[in-house]
């Protein structure tokens, strides 16, 4: 516990507003996302609107030297996509990744977007990956640890024949972009860390329609599956309140 952040009602407030601001953003592009657009447009719609709208700071520019302010994971990209010409067909997925930090804080945020048509497989592997983002979130309250979280996740996406991925998994975030805790998508029930009122994390559930496994391209950001099967990821900011849990990027 000794790296871990127990944030007070007030700095909660804080990371509420920056995660508002963040889910602005993507409530912003869905009208946008159709065939026949860029993902690099769509970097430039969300860039705008975020520094001439929003009058906040897109977090993930230059943030190690990413190049964009969006993510954008087509296909069996599994994340870290980065926004390029490459134009949206009839039947894709694509999840877009956002970061603001507003007055200190970051808020994080992703979601999963049909792109036309999806297969019947892309439907149901995006809906399952929202269900299993769902189902670690209800078992965040005080007292619950993140295996329990993890397990939570594990238990839908293999429920429903599909892999998590391990290599990425959520993080500790409020006046730090990534902090601890890490959070893993999959764990036994009881084990790892005991949540605390306070903390503050992103749970952000990669699921694969084929193996777990992936690698990284030559551009050291964009993660693949490596069988080139379909990914989705969903992710939210939640708040461990003494109550149980608050989403803070709904």
């Amino acid at each position: 516990m000794r790296n871990i952040v127990l944030n007070r009602p007030a700095d909660i407030v804080k990371a509420r507003t920056a995660g508002a601001l963040a889910a602005q953003v993507l409530d912003m592009i869905t009208e946008h996302v159709k065939p026949g657009v860029t993902t690099e447009s769509l970097d430039r719609l969300c860039h705008d609107f975020i520094v001439e709208v929003l009058k906040t700071t897109p977090a993930n520019l230059g943030y190690m030297d990413y190049p964009k302010t969006i993510l954008t994971s087509v296909n069996e990209v599994v994340c870290h996509g980065i926004p390029s010409s490459r134009v949206l067909e009839d039947g894709d997925i694509l999840n877009i990744d956002v970061a603001v930090l507003e007055d200190g804080w970051y808020g994080d945020t992703s979601r999963m977007y049909f792109v036309g048509e999806p297969s019947a497989e892309a439907r149901r592997l995006v809906e399952t990956t929202h269900e299993a983002l769902w189902a670690g979130i209800r078992v965040v309250r005080p007292g619950a640890t993140l295996g329990d979280v993890g397990h939570a996740i594990q238990q839908v996406a293999h429920g429903a024949g599909f892999s998590v991925v391990r290599e990425y998994c959520g993080h500790g975030i409020g006046k730090v972009y990534h902090d601890e805790p890490q959070v893993l998508h999959y764990g036994q029930p009881g084990q790892g860390l005991r949540l605390k009122a306070g903390m503050i994390f992103t749970i952000e559930p990669m699921l694969n329609a084929g193996q777990r496994h992936v690698r990284t391209l030559a551009d050291r950001w964009t993660v693949v599956t490596r069988d080139r099967a379909l990914s989705a990821q969903w992710e939210h900011m939640v708040a461990v309140t003494e109550e149980g849990f608050e989403v803070l990027t709904q």
